[in-house]
């Protein structure tokens, strides 16, 4: 009895130290409720679970979307997204940080719906100064309707990588020495929506969504932003953020290679029937 008394301590410690972690990762995943506001739809984004899930429909009438409480300049930006599942053709979930104004900046990821059996399409774009065409496509290694993966952009005034279940798929550097503008002064906010496109988002618009299928549905959970709010007209930021400076090392560099030389379905920097007067300054170093 004396050995079982003596460990009553040790074990309550342990279940306290449980209990933290869980605290700590329930804080990790964030709250929509007190990180989002749905911005339209009428009814058709939903807070769920206490408000560690959030879903957008999409039906005939209309579709939904929500935006961050909060504007960012700078950050680390992650979001898991488990996409319509079946015949989503037509449709387009988005997922993006936009400014405002006529000179906007906007860093995109776009699901292109696709037929049931074909695969979505990730569609990327980076806005500076209200200019984009800056368009990369891909596959992805999964089912992305099967299960939730996370979809994160890293921002820094060095560069901007976008990375698929913690693999960088996309990398877009700062050249402002060499004349091209980089989203580095304007705060943005994160949006998501879900929204019918399908004059042009399947096979160029030829395939039409299915009404029959709707109400279709997305699903957000798990949100974290490690990032410089922007309010009052200043930064939260301090110097020992380390995503600050963080770029891609030789292994991400590698892994950013892979993807691109697998699953890469269009590039604007190889597109020279588009730009036939010369690519953009930016893909002798973004390619």
């Amino acid at each position: 009895m004396a050995s079982d008394s003596s460990s009553l301590p040790s074990l309550i410690c342990f279940l306290l130290s449980i209990l933290v972690f869980s605290t700590m990762l329930v804080a990790y995943a964030g709250n929509f409720y007190q990180d989002f506001d749905i911005n339209w739809g009428n009814g058709r984004a939903k807070i769920l679970d206490n408000g560690r899930l959030l879903t957008l429909s999409l039906d005939k009438a209309s579709g939904s979307g929500f935006q961050s409480k909060n504007e960012f300049l700078f950050g680390k930006i992650d979001m898991q997204l488990k996409l319509v599942p079946g015949n989503s053709a037509g449709t387009v979930t988005a997922y993006y940080l936009s400014s405002k104004g006529s000179t906007w900046d906007e860093i995109d990821f776009e699901f292109l719906g696709n037929l049931s059996g074909d695969p979505y399409i990730l569609h990327t774009n980076v806005f500076s100064q209200g200019r984009g065409n800056r368009e990369q496509q891909f596959y992805l290694w999964f089912d992305p309707t099967a299960n939730f993966h996370t979809y994160s952009v890293l921002w820094n005034p060095q560069n901007i990588i976008f990375y698929v279940d913690g693999t960088p798929i996309r990398e877009f550097k700062n050249l402002e020495s060499t004349g091209v503008p980089f989203p580095k002064s304007q705060p943005m906010r994160i949006y998501s929506s879900l929204w019918n496109a399908d004059d042009w988002a399947t096979r160029g618009g030829l395939v039409k969504t299915d009404w029959s299928q709707a109400p279709f549905t997305a699903s957000y959970r798990n949100f974290n932003a490690d990032g410089c709010v922007w309010a009052a007209g200043r930064s939260s930021c301090t110097s020992g953020n380390s995503w600050f400076s963080q770029q891609l090392d030789s292994v991400g560099q590698a892994r950013l290679r892979w993807v691109q030389k697998n699953y890469m379905i269009y590039n604007y920097c190889t597109d020279t029937k588009r730009f036939p007067q010369g690519l953009p300054k930016e893909c002798s170093a973004n390619a």
